[in-house]
């Protein structure tokens, strides 16, 4: 599949690039029917409900509003999250595109050719249909305000939630990235960091990526752009993270960064890139840092799993990989369960032990806990059996949440307060 699969996503990548979307689509049909280039029939017009989506966006000022993003059946094992396929300003594609298959049904409103077509495919082309089917959203926390961060290299929004013990005293900072799809208040749904907030007294801020950035809402955490230090989207958190700090009375030794899916991928490269500015890193369905640099490698990375490459530019940043706690579902069939893995193995951390068990009516688990080159247990790797491509023990107000657990906030969390950033 791959050899038949790769030259027509560059081909139609550079078609794309060259405005050429018709034949790009085009590109990707024959591909599906298995015809080479040279025995294809001429490109047709594009269906329409494609061609709306495509210029829907192109015409896009604005993000779309969060009551109209598109949402899929809540739980783990049958809503992969379309990560990380989108399109860019402009219409170009710049995402990965996962595997396996789509559900039957799954996509009301395209016409049955292209219901077909995405059938046959498979789940890579389903986040070109994001977007298309309306639903509702989790009602807002009234608890969380709404932002704005503008920096040299970007500007979007974000939710903030100040717990009700906040009184000036100095508190821990949680920055929590979404994953495709996904909105802060369907994060802080799903995840329920906002409840361990209240009860722990700390702040957790939700920044939110824009449909004229990523058409899925997707970090770009694959664009080389967008990951090393004072650079694109990292840099835009980092600065959004800064700006926090500077308002509240954060303790600088606790300010960390999490994220699921496209957004654990994007955390892995923040707490690359800022070693000085996150503690601790938590990784929950996502690629180690620096896993990707364009759209192929992208889609190799989620289906096969990869390393991080060696002088890569988040690795020439001179710092070791902040304290991670990573969570991975063994029937992830959108993110690899292998990236996980990868995660610890670029730490270069040895095993110190391991721990299993099992949640009451839910999924089994093994830990396994890594120490560093000091010997501090300072990475853990968890395994959740039986869990998809979702957040372990979430709530199922939330999307891509797997309720039958582990609580993977409360371990982040509980991992987070074990590992304050070193005194000098």
């Amino acid at each position: 599949m791959r050899s038949k699969l790769l030259p027509g996503v560059i081909e139609a990548t550079r078609l794309t690039g060259a405005g050429r979307l018709g034949e790009a689509v085009a590109v990707i049909q024959r591909n599906l029917r298995g015809e080479a280039a040279a025995e294809s029939a001429p490109t047709r017009a594009l269906e329409p409900p494609t061609l709306d989506l495509v210029a829907e966006h192109v015409a896009e000022a604005e993000p779309r509003p969060a009551s109209g993003e598109a949402r899929r059946e809540r739980g783990a094992q049958e809503t992969p999250s379309g990560f990380p396929s989108g399109f860019a300003a402009g219409g170009l594609p710049t995402g990965g595109l996962p595997t396996g298959g789509l559900p039957t049904g799954s996509l009301p409103g395209l016409s049955e050719g292209l219901r077909d077509l995405a059938q046959r495919f498979g789940r890579p082309l389903g986040p070109l249909f994001d977007g298309l089917t309306p639903g509702s959203s989790p009602a807002p926390d009234l608890g969380m305000e709404e932002r704005s961060f503008a920096g040299a290299t970007g500007q979007r929004g974000y939710k903030l939630y100040v717990p009700g013990g906040y009184r000036g005293q100095p508190v821990p900072l949680i920055v929590m990235l979404h994953g495709c799809t996904q909105n802060p208040d369907d994060f802080a749904a799903g995840t329920g960091m906002n409840r361990i907030a209240e009860a722990e007294t700390f702040l957790v801020a939700y920044p939110a990526q824009t449909a004229a950035a990523n058409h899925a809402r997707c970090w770009n955490w694959f664009n080389t752009a967008d990951q090393g230090r004072d650079r694109g989207e990292a840099a835009i958190v980092a600065g959004l993270t800064r700006a926090v700090m500077a308002e509240f009375a954060i303790d600088p030794r606790r300010v960390y960064v999490a994220g699921l899916s496209a957004g654990g991928a994007a955390a892995a490269n923040l707490g690359a890139a800022y070693p000085d500015l996150y503690a601790a890193v938590g990784v929950h369905s996502g690629l180690c840092a620096g896993a990707a640099h364009d759209l192929p490698s992208a889609m190799m990375a989620m289906r096969q799993g990869a390393a991080a490459p060696q002088g890569s530019a988040l690795q020439q940043a001179g710092a070791a990989m902040p304290p991670t706690i990573v969570f991975h579902g063994t029937r992830d069939t959108t993110v690899h369960p292998r990236n996980g893995a990868q995660v610890i193995a670029a730490a270069a951390v040895s095993e110190l032990r391991r721990e299993a068990g099992q949640v009451s009516g839910g999924h089994s688990w093994q830990r396994t806990i890594y120490r560093d080159a000091q010997g501090h247990p300072d990475f853990e790797h968890w395994v959740i059996e039986g869990s998809g491509h979702a957040w372990s023990g979430g709530d199922p107000a939330g999307s891509y949440t797997d309720p039958q657990g582990p609580d993977a906030s409360r371990e982040m969390w509980r991992f987070f307060a074990e590992h304050p950033m070193p005194r000098e």
